[in-house]
C-alpha cells in the first residue's frame, strides 16, 4: 500500500449547527485542507500520515477527533489560539457565525513540525503540501524549503496552494500542481478565470517550468489538465451537489492516491475528478465511498487538447 504524507500545519476545529427534531444539533469535526485530503485518501485505501500542529484548548479536542480518522497523525502540541469556525446550516445554507484563523506558529513549533515532516517523508511514496486557512500562520518560504527538501529526499511533491505559498513552492520544486481557475486569476496568472484559452496557456506555462502534471479545476465546468502524458479537458458525470466545499481537496486526494501507487496521469485525473464529484454529493467534507468513486471514475471522459489549441494563437 502506497504511503502519502501530508503537511497540514494548522488543522481547525469545526462546529456545525444542524437541526434535528426542531432542536439545534451540534456536530464537532476537524477541518482544513490537509485533513480533508487525508480523509478522502483514507476512503480510497491509501496509507496516510498527517503531520500537523494542535493548538491550545481547542487543540485538545482536535487531537482527540483526529485519532478517530482513518489515518495516522503526528501532532506537535503548542500553546495559543487554535484555528476554528462555527457554521450554522439549519436553514440549508452554510452561514458563518465565527471564523478564527488562529495564531502564527512560533519558531519552536515550526522547528518541531519541520523535523516531523523530514522524519515521516523518508518512508513516503508521495508528499502533499497543503496550507492553513489563515494567511498569517507561517511564512510562505516554509513551502520553498519543504518542496526543495522533499525532492532532495527523492519524494514526489504535490501541492494544492495559491498565492505566495504557491510561488514559494514552485521555487523549491513541484512535481504535481492542483489549482483552481479562480486562484489563478487572483494570483494574476490569468486575466479572466472563465477564459479557457488563458487557462490552457497558464497550465502549459506552469508545466514548462518543470511540473509533470498541472490540473486546473473549474467547478462544474470540469478541469483542464496539462502534463507529460498529454493535455485534456476532463468531463465528469454531472452529479447533483449538496455541498461543494472540499471537492477540490478530494480531487487532490484522488490524484495522490493513484500517483503514489505509480499509476499514470490519465488514471489519476479520472479518480481525482470522480472523488471531487462524489464528495460534492455529501455533507461531509473530504468524504466519499471508495467503491462509488471508482465506479464514477470509469465514466470520466478525457478529451485530448491538440497542440494547436494554444492561448497565444
Amino acid at each position: 500500500m502506497a504511503r502519502v504524507v501530508i503537511f497540514a500545519p494548522a488543522p481547525m476545529l469545526t462546529v456545525t449547527i444542524e437541526e434535528l427534531e426542531d432542536q439545534p444539533d451540534l456536530h464537532f469535526h476537524v477541518g482544513g485542507q490537509g485533513v480533508w485530503q487525508a480523509r478522502m485518501l483514507g476512503s480510497l485505501g491509501a496509507d496516510v500520515v498527517l503531520v500537523c500542529t494542535v493548538t491550545g484548548e481547542a487543540g485538545t479536542i482536535v487531537h482527540h477527533l483526529l485519532e478517530r480518522e482513518p489515518f495516522r497523525v503526528v501532532a506537535i502540541e503548542r500553546d495559543g489560539i487554535s484555528p476554528a469556525y462555527i457554521h450554522d446550516r439549519r436553514g440549508g445554507e452554510r452561514i458563518a457565525v465565527v471564523e478564527a484563523e488562529g495564531e502564527p506558529l512560533s519558531r519552536h513549533a515550526l522547528d518541531g513540525l519541520y523535523s516531523a515532516m523530514l522524519r515521516e517523508a523518508t518512508d513516503a511514496d508521495l508528499v502533499i503540501l497543503s496550507g492553513p486557512e489563515g494567511e498569517q500562520s507561517l511564512e510562505p518560504d516554509v513551502y520553498r524549503r519543504l518542496a526543495s527538501d522533499m525532492r532532495e529526499l527523492g519524494k514526489p511533491v504535490l501541492v494544492d496552494l495559491a498565492g505566495a505559498r504557491l510561488a514559494a513552492a514552485l521555487e523549491g520544486g513541484v512535481d504535481v500542481l492542483k489549482v483552481s481557475h479562480t486562484e489563478l486569476a487572483e494570483d494574476g496568472r490569468v486575466d479572466d478565470a472563465e477564459d479557457e484559452a488563458q487557462l490552457l496557456a497558464a497550465a502549459r506555462e506552469l508545466a514548462a517550468g518543470g511540473i509533470a502534471l498541472v490540473a486546473i479545476t473549474r467547478a462544474e465546468e470540469g478541469s483542464i489538465v496539462v502534463g507529460e502524458q498529454g493535455a485534456w479537458r476532463v468531463v465528469a458525470p454531472q452529479l447533483e451537489p449538496v455541498d461543494t466545499r472540499g471537492a477540490g481537496d478530494s480531487y487532490t486526494a484522488g490524484l495522490a492516491a493513484v500517483l503514489a501507487e505509480g499509476g499514470d496521469h490519465a488514471e489519476a485525473v479520472r479518480l481525482g475528478a470522480a472523488a471531487g464529484a462524489v464528495n460534492a454529493t455529501r455533507r461531509g467534507l473530504g468524504t466519499g465511498d471508495g467503491e462509488a468513486i471508482r465506479a464514477i471514475a470509469a465514466r470520466v471522459q478525457l478529451h485530448a487538447i491538440e497542440d494547436d489549441e494554444r492561448g497565444d494563437d
